[in-house]
């Protein structure tokens, strides 16, 4: 069986979340030591949380929500780019990547996913995102699915410009990735959303296999 790399950081209490958003809990319903039949229990979590997928509809009045994403776009062939020294991911940036013309799904390894690597439970102001003109750059690129390794795609002083941009264009936007280790080159995304109907958003799992089919 090929090598299965999971790029999803674990839901718990104690992780980096986006400013004002609600926490993860996992609290107890049933538990067998307390002489209950099975153990069962209640997770209460934002949609944003962790590994997850935006929805046109989190930025666009009129977009669509989770539920609707195109299937074939979040599995399939993506290209991992490392990053380790930007402070923010231009256009410059991206297109110094040599990143083959066909490649319509792309993973940005930064220094964020250092942060995930070592266990840090606070947010960071800080972190590498995309610049306006990178998010047009993947749209003329015809990238349908762009994943970074923080909390959120544009900067976090930015205004919602890098979100609306790729999103009124369709792109598929995932978040919260864990790239530490992970070489750049060809693979295969396997990303999939909850199926939650009429959200904005969803937790996912996401995995990467090494592409072998051209082998």
């Amino acid at each position: 069986m090929d090598e299965i790399l999971d790029i999803s950081v674990p839901l718990q209490a104690r992780m980096p979340l986006w400013p004002g958003s609600p926490g993860v809990r996992l609290d107890a319903v049933l538990r067998i030591d307390a002489g209950d039949e099975v153990n069962a229990s209640q997770l209460t979590c934002g949609v944003h949380a962790g590994t997850h997928v935006d929805a046109p509809w989190h930025f666009l009045v009129d977009g669509t929500t989770v539920e609707q994403l195109p299937l074939d776009v979040l599995v399939g062939e993506a290209w991992v780019a490392h990053l380790p020294s930007v402070d923010a991911v231009s256009a410059e940036v991206l297109a110094a990547q040599g990143l083959p013309r066909q490649s319509r799904r792309l993973l940005l390894r930064t220094r964020n996913s250092e942060w995930w690597a070592a266990g840090e439970t606070a947010f960071r102001e800080e972190y590498v995102a995309l610049t306006e003109d990178a998010a047009e750059w993947v749209v003329d690129r015809r990238i349908r699915l762009i994943g970074v390794d923080y909390l959120s795609v544009q900067r976090y002083r930015d205004p919602p410009n890098t979100h609306r941009i790729l999103l009124r264009a369709g792109v598929v936007i995932v978040e919260g990735l864990n790239l530490a280790g992970v070489s750049a080159g060809r693979y295969e995304l396997l990303c999939l959303p909850l199926r939650l109907s009429g959200a904005e958003g969803a937790p996912a799992r996401a995995v990467l296999r090494r592409w072998e089919r051209d082998a």
